[in-house]
């Protein structure tokens, strides 16, 4: 499930490839950090994950539920704070902590809702998939294979 390649060529910079299925897309770094500026940074692909998980999630309950709405728009920043300067934070969260990785989520709608149904898809946002990964602190299981540079075979 959900199999992605990325691939980088040295020579290319930072420019990275990655497929999915039969999709592609380019990763780059801006300029500023040694990129070409061609796609997305890594935080920036990070945050259209979430952006567009929380989308989806919510039209399919908006269409299940038959809401009024007519159109769903995801910002997302993301940056690295000081723990006292997080308002949302629960003491468990910075309890010896000297970062925090904080993503700003703002969600627009366009419709007629009532305020019980707004609080719902607030509630329904914070149950995407990716928000959930997000919070579950994922185990990422890592392994490095050496690939041999290609060489002719000699006779």
């Amino acid at each position: 499930m959900n199999d992605v390649k990325v691939s980088l060529k040295t020579a290319e910079g930072f420019r990275t490839v990655i497929t999915a299925g039969q999709n592609t897309i380019i990763a780059d770094e801006p300029e500023s950090h040694g990129g070409h500026d061609e796609g997305m940074a890594p935080y920036e692909l990070l945050l259209s994950s979430l952006g567009a998980c929380t989308a989806m999630t919510l039209k399919m309950y908006v269409d299940r539920k038959k809401l009024p709405v007519t159109s769903i728009e995801v910002h997302l920043n993301f940056e690295k704070i000081k723990p006292e300067d997080c308002e949302g934070c629960s003491p468990e969260e910075i309890a010896g902590r000297t970062e925090i990785h904080y993503i700003s989520r703002i969600i627009y709608v366009e419709g007629q809702l009532t305020t019980e149904q707004e609080e719902r898809l607030k509630y329904v946002a914070s149950r995407c998939p990716v928000h959930l990964t997000l919070h579950s602190n994922p185990h990422v299981e890592d392994a490095l294979i050496i690939r041999p540079l290609s060489s002719t075979l000699l006779l």
